[in-house]
């Protein structure tokens, strides 16, 4: 039996700081996704880019609750940022791999910036959807980027920590987003939404100025031949000289990726087979929760059980905190009680909630009409209930775990994948949701629980842990693991405190 190797080293203000930039980019994102629920539901934005909804929101009494709102132009203003993400993550990958994170972070904040100026100016439809096209590039490349950055420039038993700070800032994001909207919607004139629209480039402002000052990870600078000053930089992040063993590795690594002359196809091999399918697995999984329709469309669900727009951001608002205080939670605990456990935890807090939901929609709401009070209030509690699970377990994990399990000679491609797939399934979800909604109407609840059992079944059987298991050691889990091991070889180690 052999014992997890720990590297020397320490929290440093230096990596704190550094990677507190870096985590703006998960600020923006959650803060682009969060606005434009909000934004769709204010009357003077849907009179002037969408008056066939505003028409049946004012006059046509008859419409169902569920398909007020039913416009693939409405969800394509919602979504189409994620069609941009998809493909920027894969022109993200070679300039992540070969000129380093911070070059892929500096060019995302930069589409940022121009996204916000452009989506707060807009005059018609066509400049509003390109707005979010260029959102959707910095998307693609911050996503790219910053979890790998984090995940490198952390030391190993803090990983987690380090690493669910990208989703406390997306989670944060999306909460300021939801109390803009709500205090932007009372203003008179009708022009808050461009308030809304236009203040994410507050924080791409900050990250790309302060991009091109921020440390470069020695993972990145061994990958680039920089062998010295990586040795440095490792010194300065971890707080101490005696980094020789973390070094080592990270040589060894670096040396195995220079072999690889196709990235993407040597993802596709035998041994890297449990990387693949976590790559694409995991971030599929996180979307069928039915996270983004709750982040893209809870004041519209709010408005849909008959809440008016005050009061259905008001309850965004609500919700918005919920998630938030459990993803600040996980955190703190993530590498304590390690990954598997809060998955569990967090699949059961969605599961019940959503089956809940459903059946309340079901017998007490009809096509017209509205909830009383009491069942309003208690939906509002449910969801809270339901995201306060994502934010401790799928939130965070699900960019934690996919960004430190790969090994450095298919990790720029693998966390291309990663998003890449957590965009077009993001894409299909949102771009559906509200033809689903008119649909399956109080179904649709039904349909994501089952989702949440079917993936909390998948982490069970099939995800070994990783908690305190340095980043260019993990191949060791896969050999160790009933099932992968077949894939990837027998291992002749285990890692104390994480037997599968």
């Amino acid at each position: 039996m052999g014992e997890v190797v720990q590297y020397n080293g320490k929290i440093t203000w230096f990596v704190v700081l550094s990677s507190i930039v870096a985590a703006l980019g998960g600020l923006i994102f959650g803060y682009g996704t969060g606005v434009t629920g909000g934004v769709a539901s204010m009357e003077p934005f849907l009179k002037k880019f969408f008056p066939e909804i505003y028409r049946k929101m004012n006059e046509e009494i008859m419409t169902s609750n569920y398909c007020k709102f039913n416009s693939q132009l409405l969800t394509f203003f919602t979504s189409s940022f994620l069609i941009s993400g998809l493909v920027a993550t894969f022109f993200a990958s070679p300039i992540t791999r070969a000129l380093g994170r911070k070059a892929s972070i500096l060019i995302g904040g930069t589409a940022f910036v121009a996204g916000s100026a452009l989506g707060g100016a807009a005059s018609n439809i066509y400049m509003l959807i390109f707005s979010r096209l260029l959102l959707g590039i910095g998307f693609g490349f911050t996503n790219q980027s910053v979890p790998l950055y984090l995940s490198e420039m952390a030391p190993p038993q803090h990983r987690g920590a380090f690493n669910s700070g990208f989703q406390v800032c997306l989670g944060s994001g999306i909460l300021i987003a939801y109390l803009l909207n709500y205090g932007i919607e009372k203003i008179k004139g009708g022009w808050g939404w461009r308030v809304s629209l236009a203040l994410s480039a507050v924080p791409a402002s900050i990250m790309t100025i302060s991009a091109p000052f921020l440390p470069e990870t020695p993972n990145s600078l061994v990958q680039q031949g920089n062998y010295e000053k990586a040795k440095r930089m490792l010194q300065k992040i971890r707080g101490t000289n005696d980094v020789e063993a973390e070094f080592d590795d990270l040589v060894a690594a670096s040396n195995a990726s220079k072999t690889v002359e196709h990235h993407f196809n040597k993802i596709f091999q035998r041994k890297y087979r449990p990387q693949l399918v976590m790559s694409i697995a995991i971030p599929f999984f996180q979307q069928v929760t039915g996270i983004n329709v709750v982040a893209f469309y809870a004041p519209l669900l709010f408005r849909t059980i008959g809440s008016g727009v005050s009061a259905s951001l008001l309850s965004s608002v609500v919700t918005g905190i919920a998630g938030m205080c459990t993803t600040v939670l996980s955190l703190l605990i993530v590498d304590k009680v390690g990954r598997r456990a809060l998955f569990h935890v967090g699949g059961i807090q969605m599961f019940v909630p959503l089956m809940i939901i459903g059946g309340i929609m079901a017998a007490k709401l009809g096509d017209q009409g509205q909830l009383s009070q009491g069942y309003s209030i208690s939906l509002l509690v449910l969801i809270c209930i339901y995201l306060a699970g994502f934010g401790l377990s799928w939130g965070p994990l699900g960019w934690l775990v996919t960004s430190e399990i790969f090994p450095l000679e298919i990790r720029s491609a693998a966390q291309s994948i990663n998003v890449a797939t957590s965009f077009l399934f993001t894409f299909i979800v949102a771009q559906t949701f509200l033809a689903m909604l008119c649909y399956f109407k109080a179904r649709i609840f039904f349909f994501f629980a089952v989702w949440v059992a079917l993936m909390s079944g998948f982490v069970y059987v099939l995800l070994p842990e990783t908690k305190d298991v340095p980043i260019e050691k993990m191949e060791k889990i896969w050999k160790e693991h009933w099932f992968w091991k077949r894939f990837v070889g027998d291992g002749d180690e285990e890692y104390e405190g994480n037997k599968i």
